[in-house]
C-alpha cells in the first residue's frame, strides 16, 4: 500500500464518518493541531537527561490522551468514538502539575520564555496547545466536545508552562523576568 492515495488532492478529506470536508474546516484544524502538538511532545520526550526520565513517562501518558483526543476530534459527531477522556485523565495530569510545581520558586512576575532550547521547545509547545484550545473552543461552538477534553487541554497547556520552568532548573539555566 502506497502513502500516497491522492484524494486530497483538490483539498477535501475525510474523516470517521464522513467525506468531502475541506481541509481547513474547523475540525480538521482542531484534529491537525493536536496532532502537530503530539509531535512537540516526542520532541520533548527527546530530551536526554537522567533528572528529566521521569517528566518522559508523563509525556508519553500525555500523547497517549492527545491521540484519543485526535480521535475523538477525527469523528463525525454521530458516530460514536471507543476512546475518552476522563476525569481520571485530568486529575493524572494535575498531579504532574502539582509534582513539578512543588519544586519550583514560587513566581512573583512573569517570566520571558527561553533559556535553553529545550526550555524554548517546551513553551513552543505549550503555545500549540493553547492555539489547539482555541480551535477546539471554537469548534464547540458547531459540535458539541466533551467538556473533559477542554479542560484536558487547558491545563496541559500549565503543564508545559511548569515543565518549561523546570527544564530551566535541570539545566542551571536562571529565569528572565518580565519588567513590564
Amino acid at each position: 500500500m502506497k502513502i500516497y492515495t491522492k484524494k486530497g488532492d483538490s483539498g477535501k478529506t475525510s474523516i470517521i464518518g464522513a467525506s468531502g470536508l475541506n481541509k481547513h474546516n474547523i475540525k480538521i484544524e482542531a484534529y491537525g493541531t493536536v496532532d502537530e502538538l503530539n509531535s512537540l511532545v516526542g520532541l520533548l520526550r527527546s530530551f536526554d537527561n537522567p533528572d528529566f526520565s521521569v517528566h518522559q513517562k508523563e509525556l508519553v501518558f500525555i500523547q497517549d490522551t492527545l491521540f484519543k483526543i485526535g480521535s475523538i476530534l477525527a469523528s463525525a459527531s454521530d458516530v460514536e468514538d471507543p476512546f475518552s477522556i476522563t476525569s481520571n485523565n485530568i486529575k493524572e495530569l494535575e498531579i504532574f502539575i502539582d509534582n513539578i510545581e512543588n519544586q519550583l520558586e514560587k513566581l512573583t512576575s512573569f517570566i520571558l520564555p527561553g533559556g535553553n532550547i529545550w526550555n524554548g521547545y517546551t513553551h513552543l509547545a505549550r503555545s500549540v496547545c493553547r492555539r489547539a484550545e482555541r480551535r477546539i473552543t471554537a469548534l464547540n461552538m458547531e459540535e458539541k466536545i466533551d467538556n473533559n477534553i477542554l479542560i484536558f487541554i487547558n491545563r496541559l497547556s500549565d503543564y508545559f508552562f511548569v515543565l518549561a520552568r523546570k527544564i530551566n532548573v535541570i539545566n542551571n539555566v536562571d529565569e528572565i523576568k518580565w519588567n513590564s
